[in-house]
């Protein structure tokens, strides 16, 4: 995940300074809560992006499985091509 979307996505400093400013009796505690209302809105957006977040658990499970598949021929394969012999052409 990129730094940026780490920050954006990390809650508990804010949630962290929003405590202190209701113990300190501050005022700035609504402008910290509009800051965390705020955040909270980038998190959906960013899990909104996210690839395959449209499809269901089941059709994430299939596509994995699928994808599994995969690998393990071309995981085959490639075990396949390191023990072919190379024939010397030159004379």
């Amino acid at each position: 995940m990129a730094k940026n979307v780490e920050n954006d996505l990390s809650f508990l400093q804010i949630i962290y300074e929003i405590i202190r400013s209701i113990e300190k009796d501050s005022h700035d505690v609504p402008q910290k809560v509009t800051d965390l209302k705020n955040r909270l809105q980038r998190g959906r957006e960013i899990v909104d992006k996210m690839p395959g977040i449209q499809h269901t658990r089941e059709e994430q499970m299939k596509h994995i499985e699928v994808l599994r598949k995969q690998l393990i021929t071309k995981c085959d394969l490639i075990k396949k091509y390191k023990n072919f012999h190379t024939f010397n052409l030159s004379r």
